[in-house]
């Protein structure tokens, strides 16, 4: 039995795609693995704080030295780094806004991103400290074509950041699934749709 993660960060609601694909994939995989349990966030509908300067004092002092009003400051981190290290998979649903994540989703990533939580300083380098094994699917939503070798591939800044900020911290099984061209009329949208519901399909039976 795993555990899954599941979350969204667009701040649509039933007209998100984002959304409407991390959810197809939840249900279909319940539907082959009824045993697997699910945590759902919803960052799109309820943001979690940015870091603030109170937090980064806190989160670089010892914890034994820390005040109650510091560790208040960390309370929802501490809530949300459990919940990321108890999960086996994770499931994001992320549109791309202005090449790259929402907002939502960068100040939940930094909310996790955390030393001596999820990386360490060590003498040899930064190291993460997820537990090796974790699997990561995310599915975006796009507008327009940013695939490789297609002319706006250089200013997708989406999935390098996703690929690096979370292999930073130790997870680096990470899957894709792009539903793109969103924006470029009924045909292409429809097109991308049925692409990414068969890629989702894929990834139940594969991942």
């Amino acid at each position: 039995m795993a555990h899954i993660l599941h979350l969204d960060s667009s701040p649509r609601g039933e007209r998100s795609i984002s959304r409407r694909l991390s959810h197809d994939f939840i249900q279909a995989w319940q539907a082959v693995h009824p045993e697997d349990t699910v945590t759902y966030r919803d960052l799109g509908h309820q943001p979690v704080p940015h870091v603030d300067e109170p937090w980064i004092a806190a989160t670089y002092s010892p914890p034994e030295t820390l005040s109650p009003e510091l560790k208040t400051v960390i309370q929802a981190s501490d809530v949300l780094l459990d919940e990321f290290l108890a999960a086996d998979y994770y499931v994001c649903g992320v549109p791309m806004y202005n090449f790259n994540v929402p907002s939502t989703f960068k100040a939940y990533i930094d909310q996790i991103v955390r030393v001596n939580r999820t990386f360490a300083v060590t003498d040899t380098g930064l190291k993460g400290l997820v537990e090796e094994g974790k699997k990561m699917l995310v599915l975006t939503a796009r507008g327009g074509v940013y695939a490789p070798g297609s002319p706006a591939a250089s200013v997708d800044f989406q999935e390098p950041f996703l690929r690096a900020i979370f292999g930073f911290i130790g997870v680096t099984d990470i899957t894709f699934i792009h539903a793109e061209n969103l924006n470029m009329g009924d045909d292409a949208r429809t097109a991308a749709l049925a692409e990414a519901q068969a890629a989702i399909q894929m990834a139940v039976a594969h991942w």
